[in-house]
């Protein structure tokens, strides 16, 4: 893990500087840190980034307690995995790897809302997207077997056609990352599970 640590130190220091505790914490891989419109996609929540690049899930869960040493979020959404899949973890690896970060987040926290976002489709990464369908689906059947106030925020529908390919006009031009149509898409879902209240953050007043 030393590979991260770059970047873990540049998240502690953003975390030491952040003028208030954020309400929703988004965490996780490049995903999450190239997502450059979160402060104003979800403008009221006061949003921190803490995506770090190449981030897997298993990172996630490793650096979860180091940087989560002075944040206390109203909620967690959380993406990653596609990562460890790339690194040829099975679906099955990454349900654990999952769970485990599930339970350091509600030892800290509590029962906080806590969304996960489905593993993207991506052309790059087309030779496993049958790891990243199980994934998906073993993740979605463990929220739903838990319930309370975890959250399957499925994005890989919409990013996917008719024949089930990934649609090339959320993708970045390498084919593997978001570009801005995507995060818009991302934005407008998460968003619909807010007010839906399924995120279970719809009756919190939002900062002004």
């Amino acid at each position: 893990m030393v590979w991260y640590e770059e970047e873990i130190k540049r998240l502690e220091i953003a975390a030491a500087a952040f003028p208030q505790q954020p309400r929703m914490v988004f965490y996780g891989s490049s995903s999450i840190r190239l997502w450059h419109t979160l402060d104003d996609d979800f403008k009221g929540y006061a949003p921190f980034n803490m995506g770090f690049g190449g981030s897997t899930l298993a990172a996630c869960s490793w650096y979860f307690d180091r940087l989560f040493t002075r944040i206390t979020p109203h909620a967690l959404v959380i993406y990653a995995g596609d990562n460890d899949l790339g690194d040829g973890r099975s679906a099955e690896e990454v349900l654990l790897i999952f769970s485990k970060l599930v339970q350091l987040i509600q030892h800290r926290f509590g029962e906080i809302p806590v969304g996960f976002i489905s593993i993207k489709p991506s052309v790059r990464r087309w030779e496993i997207i049958d790891k990243v369908k199980r994934a998906n689906l073993l993740i979605q059947k463990e929220i739903s077997k838990e319930g309370g106030k975890l959250c399957y925020i499925n994005i890989f529908d919409a990013m996917t056609d008719q024949a089930g390919y990934p649609r090339r006009e959320y993708l970045a031009s390498d084919g593997l990352h978001i570009n801005d149509t995507g995060y818009e898409l991302w934005n407008r879902i998460i968003q619909q599970h807010i007010s839906s209240g399924q995120l279970h953050l719809a009756n919190q007043p939002l900062l002004t």
